[in-house]
């Protein structure tokens, strides 16, 4: 079972808001998740983003694989550092 930390689209039709969410990859985009680690959205002014940092750098510990909108938001919070 690969996992991947991912996005999971809510609210209405133009105005999307997202969960940041602990899935396994053959998953639905919104269908089950492990485990929601936050909230993004865009529609915001800086975009708001909350994230429960202690759950995320767990799930990376476990060797969940965030996709790469979730590593770039990630990497803006902070979070997510790149290896070099």
């Amino acid at each position: 079972m690969a996992v991947k930390i991912r996005l999971a689209r809510h609210g209405a039709k133009k105005r999307p808001f997202y969960r940041i969410v602990v899935a396994d990859s053959e998953s639905p985009r919104d269908g089950r998740f492990l485990e929601t680690v936050g909230t993004y959205n865009p529609l915001r002014e800086p975009a708001e983003v909350t994230l429960e940092e202690t759950r995320i750098k767990y799930w990376i510990g476990q060797g969940a694989l965030p996709t790469n909108t979730v590593k770039n938001i990630l990497k803006k919070e902070g979070v997510f550092s790149s290896p070099a």
